[in-house]
């Protein structure tokens, strides 16, 4: 499988793919973007010039060209000279399934194709391409161009080979790549997010606290830790000179109580109106627009932070 990238195919070019493919350009990557939908040139060229100043202040190489990028509505004339391809298209398994077939014939079976499915099993995205071997999931946390984490599976059909190129491509870039060894829907930090928005629901639904005081239950606690490490290290940490053989042995059987505690919240119409209320509160009735603008500014300070610490 091809490791050694020239350009990248980026398929799919709303939100995600175009976040993907200013990434892909800061990294000294031309790109060939495509996607059906008439206003996606515009979308990519609004995303790449509002990125650019982001993306070199984080490592961007310094004669990356930000105007490195063709765009065909056709993905099949898009993938010429694709080294490697990212697939973004809408988190359907129809609609991934037939692009992926398209994809797959067109293209010399040494490269490796990237789904970037939040949650869509690589075993079912590949059962209608004629080289299933080189088709594995590349799921990015949003926003693509800023978050490191990438979760690569190879699942049931994926070859050990074309696992290991996509992991080799996304650390060349700059990313940072875990291997999903076993395919699971949502793969893994979906699931780690959803279990703990399940319990978030579930405190705000029995009354324990508002959607405010919930999310700075996180934002103001753990989660400051948590961009610094994760569960289980920090659990270590918890353990003292101990470290987690201590933790366990003093604090596995409180939180083992507290794994029997947690809720199972049905979310109804009442709790969907109380989490919707709630969020407006907490927000201080910004847009999502001006929210994103906020998280993606700290996100940046806090990568540099980590960066230079």
């Amino acid at each position: 499988m091809r490791t050694e990238i020239r350009r990248v195919a980026v398929i799919g070019a709303g939100t995600i793919g175009a976040s993907w493919a200013a990434y892909f350009l800061s990294r000294g990557l031309p790109v060939s973007a495509s996607d059906p939908s008439p206003g996606a040139p515009d979308l990519l060229r609004r995303m790449i010039e509002n990125a650019w100043p982001t993306l070199m202040r984080l490592g961007g190489k310094p004669d990356a060209d930000p105007n490195a990028w063709t765009f065909n509505a056709d993905p099949v004339v898009a993938l010429e000279g694709a080294d490697f391809v990212q697939e973004s298209a809408p988190e359907r398994l129809d609609i991934k399934q037939d692009l992926l077939a398209r994809i797959d014939a067109a293209l010399p079976p040494d490269v490796v194709i990237a789904s970037s499915t939040s949650g869509l099993l690589a075993s079912r995205l590949s059962e209608r391409c004629a080289h299933p071997e080189r088709v594995v999931i590349g799921h990015p946390f949003n926003p693509p161009h800023l978050i490191p984490l990438v979760e690569v599976v190879g699942g049931a059909k994926a070859s050990p080979e074309a696992v290991a190129a996509a992991m080799a491509i996304y650390r060349a870039i700059g990313k940072h790549p875990i291997e999903i060894r076993k395919e699971v829907p949502g793969h893994l930090a979906n699931r780690l997010q959803a279990a703990l928005w399940r319990e978030a629901v579930h405190l705000v639904a029995e009354g324990v606290a508002s959607v405010a005081d919930v999310d700075a239950a996180i934002s103001e606690g753990p989660g400051l830790r948590w961009a610094l490490m994760g569960p289980h290290t920090t659990f270590h940490l918890a353990g003292g000179e101990g470290g987690m053989e201590h933790f366990l042995h003093h604090l596995l059987p409180a939180l083992e109580s507290w794994w029997m505690d947690l809720g199972d919240p049905k979310v109804d119409a009442a709790v969907q109106a109380m989490l919707v209320a709630g969020v407006a509160e907490g927000t201080g009735g910004a847009t999502t627009g001006e929210l994103a603008q906020r998280r993606d500014a700290a996100l940046v300070r806090l990568l540099e932070a980590r960066a230079a610490g």
